[in-house]
């Protein structure tokens, strides 16, 4: 058994004991409900959106449609299927990633200057790959449906995530433009005022935290251990855009007091004076939006805020922010309710209800946690490729919790654990204190 081999068997096995239990069927029905929503995301785009590349880290919509497609040829076609025969063999090195055990990638800062395959050319790739798996599912052996079905449930969570990376990065994209492009405009719900932040407290104990087993999850999710948490109230909801405007206008973004000595360097050397995306026009605060570019609304949660922002911002306000854990905590008895993608509004909605108890836990926002991204106690890395999806990463990154508008639900757990560098704030990123 060679290496890839291994990695794919340990993977099932672990999500086969997570609680895999699709029928063929709601597999199959799952697999196209989320290749569909992709390419109703990149619906909207004119053809020439399709290759740009603004940054290193933002990709073009090509290529994420491809890489997710190349996911599912890699990870099980190729493998599964005696007979398989490639689409073309250089889709291999265009469309990795970063997974060096599958083979050598192409440049990641050069992704945008791929102009072939054209972008016909890649959902034909699309609707091929597509063929192959429906059809592998239908006609596999149950022992073998058994073994490959949990590796198409990561394949379909792998593009979930890229959908979110995709909707951030048109954002991101779009908003290099002077002509302020719309990619498609949505009225979202909107709020008169906002209740003043309330406290939620929680006792201390030990507490179990991490995936239960029930359920997909991603090893970083893994193992479901004990931790103690002292005495902490969090609040009831999400930091609002007024509420940041404050401490902008406070000055604060002179005043290295606030801000970690990271942290003061970044927005000293990039020349931050305010969220990313949020611009000044005659005299006013705006913000360049999916729906265009749009006023700042101060009901509406804060975002596009980097860690050190968030760290600076609850500083001056005497408060902190979470801890992974305690965030965990906090959520494990509320329902999964809030504004994710599905819902479509491509941005973060203003708190709707002024009803007690923790509120915009879910969606909105990715809530930034003061917890760096680590190992839990006894975690183990997947052997081989997909080892490198979550561990490799576990250095220089903190956690973020409760997903965003652009995260999808059926793609949201308690437990996910997302994860950034401290200076990134391109992705919808937002702010919830603690004390």
């Amino acid at each position: 058994m060679d290496k890839m081999e291994t990695t794919l068997k340990a993977a099932s096995e672990v999500n086969s004991e997570a609680g895999f239990s699709f029928t063929r069927d709601e597999l199959i029905q799952k697999f196209k409900k989320v290749r569909a929503f992709t390419e109703e995301i990149t619906d909207p785009l004119k053809i020439e959106d399709y290759v740009v590349q603004v940054t290193e880290n933002a990709s073009p919509a090509k290529w994420h449609l491809a890489h997710t497609t190349w996911f599912f040829e890699t990870f099980l076609l190729e493998k599964e299927l005696e007979d398989y025969d490639p689409i073309h063999p250089q889709y291999s090195y265009l469309f990795n990633s970063y997974y060096l055990q599958t083979g050598v990638p192409h440049c990641r800062a050069r992704r945008g200057n791929i102009s072939r395959p054209t972008v016909k050319q890649v959902f034909e790739y699309r609707k091929s790959i597509n063929e192959h798996v429906v059809n592998l599912v239908k006609n596999a052996a149950d022992k073998q449906y058994e073994k490959w079905g949990p590796i198409i449930e990561i394949g379909i969570h792998h593009e979930q995530q890229h959908q979110e990376l995709l909707m951030t990065d048109l954002k991101y994209m779009f908003s290099q433009n002077p002509l302020n492009p719309v990619y498609k405009k949505v009225d979202r719900p909107k709020a008169k005022s906002v209740p003043e932040i309330s406290w939620v407290d929680f006792e201390e104990g030990v507490y179990m935290v991490g995936h239960e087993g029930d359920g997909f999850g991603y090893d970083n999710e893994f193992p479901r251990h004990k931790t103690y948490i002292h005495d902490f109230e969090l609040a009831n909801r999400l930091v609002t855009n007024g509420e940041y405007l404050e401490f902008m206008e406070a000055g604060t973004y002179n005043e290295p007091k606030w801000w970690l000595d990271e942290g003061f360097s970044t927005i000293r050397d990039e020349e931050w004076k305010a969220p990313l995306h949020w611009r000044k026009v005659d005299g006013e605060w705006y913000q360049f939006t999916l729906s265009g570019l749009e006023k700042i609304d101060p009901n509406d949660p804060v975002t596009h805020v980097s860690y050190f922002e968030a760290d600076a911002y609850a500083r001056w306000k005497g408060y902190r922010l979470p801890t992974e854990q305690e965030w965990e905590v906090a959520a494990e008895l509320l329902q999964v309710e809030g504004n994710f993608a599905d819902a479509g509004y491509l941005q973060p909605t203003a708190l709707q209800s002024e009803q007690a108890g923790l509120q915009q836990m879910f969606g909105e926002v990715w809530q930034w946690t003061q917890s760096s991204y680590a190992p839990y106690p006894g975690y183990e890395p997947l052997p081989g490729a997909l080892g490198e999806y979550n561990g490799k990463f576990m250095c220089n990154q903190y956690v973020l919790r409760g997903g965003s508008c652009a995260t999808s639900k059926s793609h949201f757990r308690k437990t996910y654990r997302n994860f950034f560098h401290a200076n990134e704030r391109w992705q919808f990123t937002g702010i919830r204190l603690a004390k």
